[in-house]
């Protein structure tokens, strides 16, 4: 019995070592990832939150004991409920109705439509919002009794007392009119979805009208597909169309309106400028009648505040910022108007890091509430009793994330997470409690409910069926290194290494990479990858952050302008020479992969060294000039005023000095790079004699997902260097 005993145990040894991660696992079963609490919202009423649970319930837990108090929604439970899933929902105020949503339809990166209905909470009853249908970023009045929406690219509002609906614009209409959204380019670039807001006494909604009747059209082709059917194109494409303005041409022309439901008129709040302007946010102060109008200029190295006077649409400007660079616009959603509109806070790298910033509306600096050579890098939220802010921070290591509180003063500053890793988290109605979520390489995402001094109070979600699945595979790890460019500036990179590790051996090596502007990948948290796949299969996996990335002070991020390109890429071939030098790297077969604009890096680099043996470029910009205004312009001016910043780090001007075999993979229905980018591209490389290999994904766009497409996508991409690493 014994011997068969011990015959059990090695047997189911050597199974477990023969478990291995597997592309089904990272892009079907999503085995390893780790998930936090759905749709968390906290109470505006009372110390407690709630959680979507199952898709079908939204459910009430103590803040205090985290205890569930209540299940607020059930479908199952509601009279004649025509849904089955909830996707997500939000609250009025009083917590009396929940607009709650299903059958989302995704348009571009943060606009979608959807069918939302309101849930009644103590009759337990739901309606539609509306006959027309989907609708579009709707959202409730302060007094909860009011919802409006867009449909149609109009405005409508919805009085939830009688039933009745009206439309607040007229007009709308796509490529021409878009009333209350944000037309493709300020959504994209601006990261927002929702162009109107309410006024704290219901009795106002101020609202974005974007003209973009001028603006250039871009359109590509539909074809017949199988997931989702596109049968009427079998013959023939169809043909989608929308305006996206290419670096140096028109905008669309921008103008905030103010309409008054009790007098039903609306009023065009004046906005004097010379030159083209953006209104990335509005938002109302807590005072009546004055309207918060974030304004910023074409090249975006000046922002501006203005209030509005919703009675007479005069504005006043408040505040400036301006910069010899451009303005980040991280942070448009975190100004704040303070205790009764007295104050507002602005977060902005003003002394060379990013850190919150108090004034009165008057434009008089109140105080600098954190300081530092350390980056906030979330604003949490504010304690008008204890004066306190909440932010999360890069402090300690860029690679990290902390959670803090600062008096308005700046004169006291609480740390409230204790672990290191990524911290972030959500504070309750009186700010006694925090759900803080947290992870870093070694351990899933955990969420826990602390007190207001970090004390963890009990875990909410800890995924440690996770944390078992990854050690049964024997997951290879990352470790954090930093490596010296040939300027002397210390990178951060991370390695992952083979299974079995041998340094003795020689392996290939791959460089992963973005190096956008502002963007961070070597951070410490729990992510498991495409990496950590190529890891089990043989290969050492460097993931490194060039100048121009995030977390390390506004002189770090901002070195790369007007020359977007030019430093990461010297950056990225230092970083593969130095790993090519180390005794268990094979330094003739190192290659290097990247999506957008790490699909550009990825030709790039490759153009300007020879270092790269192959190299994958998924969407690749590869001509700056046939990008948008808004990205384009920010980190470059206008092409007329740097042509030369445009062309030199432009793949398309560089194909006579390609090396190493390249393969580019792009979609025929990227809103954002377009196509155009490769089959230029491609027609450049062919005239130069220079062969490479593509794939083209139809009617998918820049995220390249849907059906069998990313288990499709990652299976070929490894198989590919597979056969040439």
């Amino acid at each position: 019995m014994k011997y068969f005993l011990l015959l059990f145990v090695f047997i189911s040894a050597l199974s477990a070592q023969d478990k291995s991660i597997s592309i089904e696992d990272l892009t079907v079963k999503h085995t390893f990832y780790s998930e936090g609490l759905e749709k968390v919202r906290v109470s505006k009423l009372g110390e407690y939150f709630t959680v979507l649970e199952d898709r079908n319930k939204i459910v009430k837990y103590s803040f205090s004991t985290g205890k569930k108090l209540e299940v607020v929604v059930d479908l199952s439970k509601l009279k004649e409920c025509p849904i089955t899933t909830i996707s997500g929902y939000e609250f009025n105020n009083q917590e009396t109705r929940v607009l709650v949503y299903t059958d989302v339809k995704p348009i571009y990166r943060h606009s979608f439509t959807a069918s939302y209905y309101v849930v009644d909470v103590q009759r337990k009853e739901i309606e539609t919002l509306s006959e027309h249908s989907p609708q579009m970023v709707p959202s409730f009045s302060p007094d909860g009794d009011k919802v409006a929406f867009v449909y149609d690219n109009d405005l409508h509002l919805k009085k939830l007392r009688f039933g009745s609906e009206s439309a607040v614009t007229s007009g709308g209409k796509l490529g021409e009119v878009l009333n209350g959204i944000p037309d493709w380019v300020n959504e994209e670039e601006f990261s927002y979805n929702k162009a109107y807001d309410w006024s704290p006494s219901s009795d106002e909604i101020a609202y974005v009208k974007f003209d973009e009747r001028e603006v250039d059209a871009y359109s590509f082709s539909l074809y017949k597909a199988s997931f989702p059917s596109m049968d009427e194109n079998e013959l023939y494409p169809g043909a989608y169309n929308y305006k996206y303005p290419k670096a140096g041409r028109v905008n669309s022309k921008v103008s905030v309106h103010v309409f008054n439901l009790k007098h039903r008129t609306t009023k065009e709040m004046e906005i004097s400028s010379n030159e083209e302007f953006y209104i990335p946010r509005i938002k109302f102060t807590t005072e009546p009648e004055k309207l918060g109008i974030v304004k910023m200029n074409r090249l975006q190295n000046e922002l501006e505040l203005l209030i509005a006077n919703t009675a007479t649409g005069l504005t006043n400007s408040v505040f400036m910022d301006r910069n010899e660079k451009f303005v980040e616009s991280e942070h448009l959603d975190d100004i704040l108007f303070l205790d009764g509109g007295k104050y507002f806070m602005y977060i902005g790298d003003l002394d060379g890091y990013n850190h919150i910033h108090v004034y009165s509306l008057a434009g008089a600096k109140v105080s600098q509430v954190t300081k530092g050579k350390w980056d906030v890098t979330k604003f949490l939220g504010y304690d008008p009793v204890t004066k306190y802010f909440y932010y999360q921070a890069a402090k300690k290591n860029p690679l990290q994330r902390e959670v803090y509180g600062t008096l308005l003063d700046g004169a006291k500053t609480l740390q409230l997470s204790t672990k290191e890793g990524t911290n972030e988290a959500a504070f309750s109605r009186d700010y006694k409690y925090l759900i803080n979520t947290f992870s870093n390489v070694s351990t899933p995402t955990t969420v826990t409910l602390n007190d207001i001094k970090g004390k963890q109070i009990r875990v909410l979600k800890d995924n440690a069926g996770i944390g078992k699945k990854s050690e049964e595979v024997n997951m290879p790890t990352k470790e954090f290194i930093t490596i010296k460019n040939s300027s002397g500036d210390q990178l951060n990179a991370w390695l992952i290494k083979p299974k079995g590790f041998d340094p003795n051996q020689h392996y290939p090596l791959l460089i992963m990479q973005y190096c956008g502007p502002g963007s961070q990948k070597v951070l410490d948290e729990w992510l498991i990858g495409w990496e950590h796949y190529l890891a089990s299969n043989g290969y050492v996996v460097a993931c490194v952050d060039p100048r121009g990335t995030a977390a390390r002070g506004e002189a770090f991020r901002k070195v790369s302008y007007l020359k977007l390109g030019q430093l990461e890429a010297d950056d990225i071939i230092d970083a593969a020479k130095y790993l090519g030098g180390q005794s268990y790297i094979d330094a003739s077969r190192i290659g290097i992969w990247g999506w957008s604009y790490g699909g550009m890096m990825t030709a790039l680099c490759m153009s300007k060294s020879d270092v790269f043996k192959m190299g994958i470029a998924v969407a690749p910009i590869t001509n700056w000039r046939c990008y948008d205004t808004t990205y384009s312009e920010r980190y470059l001016r206008k092409p007329d005023q740097n042509g030369k910043g445009y062309d030199a780090n432009s793949p398309i001007n560089l194909v006579d000095d390609l090396s190493g075999r390249l393969f580019i993979i792009h979609s025929t229905a990227d809103d954002n790079v377009h196509a155009q980018h490769t089959m230029e591209y491609v027609d450049k490389l062919v005239q130069a004699d220079k062969q490479f290999d593509m794939f083209i994904y139809p009617n998918r766009n820049h995220h390249i997902y849907g059906g069998n497409v990313r288990k499709h996508l990652y299976q070929m991409k490894s198989d590919y260097i597979f056969r040439n690493l």
